[in-house]
């Protein structure tokens, strides 16, 4: 069996494919369980279900959240993302939470812009207007983020990459997130009849732990003492992730009788989908849990 449990994409997030395109690719790829798991966006879950049951693959409703986690030792807080699986895609609390998150980020997008100026001043380069806006706000196709304003910034001939967009502007200019608790993000999900796994807890380049500690053993030690109440799980198998975390993650994971999950966090920017070696015993700890996969009878 092969698995991907976190895949993103154009039509809802930040990937590089419509669903339609990624559904396909993921067939090529001989995938059985799959999860869409966009960026704070529900929207294109009932789109999935329906690929999902076309192309004979299981499939378990998904989510990736971001949460302002508040760090006590650290007297900081840290952003974090965390992975909603099973949950019902009509659960009206979840929807309307959704919906405010991604009208604070079209406003964040507006204040990174503002931001922006403020830089292309000190370098002479022309600033952004309405009209910018309004070209990257076209270019999305689902939830808004700093990615659309780095292919911009690319376009424009301002950075040759991504890469430059970040370390040149787009850290230096960014405006927080909608602070979302880890508290309110896991009733959200658990309310809608879902879990809450801890995304990517060892991601070297990502919104992960290593924000606190690049130690193994003391990211678990913040994962007991401030998580454990929220969380069903964690994400052991990820791109970013080597064998050492892993397997230390899984070890872990079964010491406290978690959920332990696994996908490529793939937008397509390559195409990784499929490309962990992820256990069939992962999915049966969701029929263990009587979650429903849709698409085929599992």
């Amino acid at each position: 069996m092969k698995i991907d449990l976190h895949i993103h994409t154009r039509t809802c997030s930040d990937g590089n494919l419509p669903i339609e395109e990624v559904f396909k690719e993921a067939k090529n790829r001989k995938i059985d369980l799959i999860s869409i798991t966009d960026h704070d966006s529900i929207d294109c879950q009932e789109t999935a279900i329906t690929l999902a049951r076309k192309y004979g693959m299981s499939y378990i409703t998904g989510v990736e959240l971001n949460v302002t986690f508040y760090y006590p030792e650290g007297n900081k807080d840290v952003s974090l993302d965390f992975l909603g699986y099973g949950y019902d895609i009509g659960n009206q609390e979840l929807k309307d939470k959704l919906r405010l998150i991604k009208g604070h980020r079209r406003k964040r997008a507006r204040q990174i812009l503002e931001n922006l100026n403020v830089e292309f001043d000190k370098e002479g380069i022309e600033r952004f207007t309405e009209e910018d806006l309004r070209k990257i706000e076209e270019s999305v196709d689902g939830v808004f983020g700093r990615p659309h304003i780095a292919s911009y910034l690319i376009k424009k001939g301002i950075v040759k990459d991504m890469q430059e967009a970040f370390d040149k502007y787009l850290v230096k200019c960014n405006v927080h997130k909608y602070p979302l608790s880890l508290a309110e993000a896991s009733k959200l999900i658990r309310n809608a009849g879902g879990v809450l796994i801890h995304a990517h807890p060892n991601d070297p380049h990502g919104t992960s732990l290593v924000k606190i500690t690049r130690d193994l053993k003391e990211q678990m030690e913040v994962i007991e003492k401030y998580m454990l109440q929220y969380i069903d799980g964690v994400e052991c198998w990820h791109s970013r992730h080597d064998e050492k975390t892993t397997a230390q993650y899984v070890e872990f994971a079964r010491k406290h009788d978690m959920l332990m999950t696994g996908g490529s966090d793939c937008h397509q920017k390559p195409i990784l989908m499929g490309t962990l070696d992820i256990p069939d015993w992962v999915a049966e700890q969701f029929s263990g849990r009587n979650m429903k996969f849709y698409g085929t009878n599992r």
